[in-house]
């Protein structure tokens, strides 16, 4: 067998006083696809940071495969504002191919402005202009942290894509379990200062992970049950032991780490707060909103909000997600229209730009000033130290200073501040970046079990499909896809809608799209000759129309053409998506009435 790229052996760190990781091993070999796991501050991007080399360790080695070419991603890349896109991408080192290259990864990260200064480009565009960096390096080894961090539904299925192809080898850290279970073939989980090795997908991990679990905690009963009749021993035994004394002496002491191992409670389901809200909760009358750089948001935008629902907004970034939540909030103002709002609504508004605390305060202090409990009803009540608890941050944890929390945890705490307050409508804007998987399951649950109304805007898709039922779609412009049903339901719909435009038999009656107009329109008429020959033309236009796309995406990936063929087709493809959905969404129109 070879030499693996990548050999971890015995690592420990320390940061602090805290200890993150004790003696662990692990290596990566070629070809393997390696996601990271562990709860947030528990050390995932500090071992990256070691791996790459920049920031250093207390005991072990790290051994890399001779010449490996090793490419890292960090949480939150720094560049030098002045220089250019494209410079940034190469350190002012790139190559012909090179450059193309990066164009097309640039293009699908919607990076097209390739001039222009670091300094002018946000957070997350430069988040995915290091990414492209680190991709057209096309390095031996990728470390990736966060890679699906600011890029829209769009950009994480091309990426899921690219690293799944070719025989890409990879170290990653990402809470996108869609991701992780498409993209990985290997688990390691950081937990309790050491690592767990898991070979299969996140699916996979999740079994296995359980019943390890499950049998820690039987190997603990048992310890504890040996502990008890060894303790009395102890206890009944002079000092002077001889030697197979001692050897049962140091066996006990062997004994008393596991009876006192702590092992992970399974959650148990806080039933969310007493609150009311009342049958009016919202409706959006005709709102239209439009940006001086003609963006439209809404168009003449209609939807009366029902009570419990638990709505998800998805769409491609810039297409108007977080403005429609402001609008709604009267956050932003509407050029016309109106939202009507229920007198009963009390909304909890968690936002992208949030995050904002006394860092010198505790954490339980935070949370205190809120509240001292929330009232669950029935003479129940859930004080403020419980219900941090129940959002993972140990007792320990509650009485450290805001300081000294990970990113993560702090976005955590403020999300603890938002239901602390207990609203009866949650608007929550991208929830779920920076927390790691076990307060994403928890907050999984109470949405579940939330008494009142809840928006969430997300581009984590497992996360959609576990808590909302219902789905608005921007696709741009104005243009609002309403859909009865989660993430995953919406894909297989959509995917469905494809073939069958593709495939359509003539003579047969296909189903209608399940929207709420169809169900609406119970009368059946039969479509006229010129609307036959809509159709039948229709069809052929949209075989032609997906054949071109499929052409030119094989195209932009091939690394053959030039910067004016490459320029020309990345213009032409948004255009050709646009034509596509128009007629597939006249096609669907039509197929209601066709025979």
């Amino acid at each position: 067998m070879s030499n693996p790229y990548l050999d971890i052996q015995n690592l420990t760190k320390t940061f602090g006083a805290q200890l993150l990781f004790n003696k662990i091993s692990f290596s990566i070999a070629e070809g393997q696809k390696v996601g990271l796991i562990a709860q947030n501050g528990k050390g995932k991007s500090t071992l990256l940071s070691i791996i790459a080399g920049k920031e250093g360790y207390d005991d072990g080695k790290i051994v890399f495969r001779k010449d490996l070419k090793v490419g890292y991603l960090e949480q939150q890349p720094h560049f030098n504002p002045d220089e250019s896109v494209l410079d940034a991408c190469f350190n002012h080192q790139g190559e012909a191919d090179k450059v193309l290259k990066a164009k097309q990864v640039l293009t699908q990260l919607k990076i097209r402005d390739l001039n222009q200064p670091m300094s002018k480009l946000s957070g997350g565009q430069q988040k995915r202009v290091a990414l492209a960096n680190v991709l057209i390096t096309e390095p031996d080894l990728l470390i990736l942290d966060e890679p699906t961090n600011h890029l829209d539904l769009e950009m994480i299925e091309w990426l899921e894509g690219y690293l799944s192809r070719g025989n890409k080898t990879l170290l990653m850290v990402t809470h996108d379990r869609f991701f992780l279970d498409r993209v990985c073939n290997v688990i390691i989980e950081l937990d309790n200062y050491a690592l767990y090795t898991y070979r299969g997908n996140y699916a996979y991990y999740l079994e296995k992970r359980q019943e390890r679990i499950d049998n820690a905690r039987a190997e603990v009963a048992r310890a504890n049950n040996l502990y008890r009749t060894e303790l009395e021993w102890m206890r009944r035994m002079p000092q002077a032991r001889g030697h197979k004394a001692k050897y049962r002496e140091d066996a006990f002491y062997e004994l008393e780490k596991i009876a006192k191992r702590r092992i992970e409670e399974r959650q148990i389901r806080l039933k969310a707060s007493k609150v009311y809200i009342g049958s009016k909760i919202f409706e959006c009358q005709y709102v239209s909103k439009q940006f001086d750089n003609d963006v439209v948001i809404l168009k003449d935008f209609y939807y009366n909000f029902s009570r419990f629902e638990k709505m998800g907004i998805v769409g491609n970034n810039g297409t108007g997600k977080s403005t429609f939540i402001k609008l709604l909030l009267g956050l932003e103002s509407v050029d016309s229209g109106r939202f009507d709002i229920g007198d009963t609504v009390k909304f909890g508004y968690f936002s992208q730009e949030g995050l904002k605390f006394n860092e010198e305060q505790k954490v339980i202090d935070v949370i205190k000033d809120i509240a001292e409990y929330i009232d669950l009803g029935g003479g129940r009540h859930l004080s403020a130290s419980q219900f941090l608890q129940y959002f993972l941050f140990s007792p320990e944890q509650q009485y450290n200073y805001v300081y000294k929390l990970s990113g993560g945890e702090k976005r955590k705490l403020y999300l603890c501040t938002i239901l602390m307050k207990n609203p009866n409508f949650l608007v929550l804007d991208e929830p779920t970046n920076d927390l790691d998987i076990q307060t994403l399951q928890v907050l999984e649950e109470y949405l579940q079990d939330f008494p009142g109304c809840v928006i969430i805007v997300s581009h984590d898709r497992y996360f959609m499909d576990k808590v909302v039922d219902h789905l608005l779609v921007f696709k741009g412009q104005g243009v609002i896809k309403d859909f009865p049903g989660n993430y995953t339901q919406f894909r297989e719909w959509q995917n469905l809608q494809l073939k069958e435009e593709a495939n359509v038999p003539k003579n047969k009656t296909t189903k209608a799209t399940p929207t709420r107009s169809s169900q609406r329109d119970s009368q059946k008429k039969r479509l006229s000759y010129n609307e036959k020959r809509e159709f039948e033309q229709l069809e052929k236009d949209i075989t032609r129309l997906e054949n071109e796309q499929k052409q030119i995406e094989e195209e932009l990936c091939s690394g053959k053409l030039s910067v004016e063929e490459l320029t020309e087709k990345s213009k032409r493809l948004p255009v050709l998506k646009e034509e596509l959905d128009e007629k597939s969404m006249r096609w669907l129109e039509l197929s209601e009435f066709a025979e």
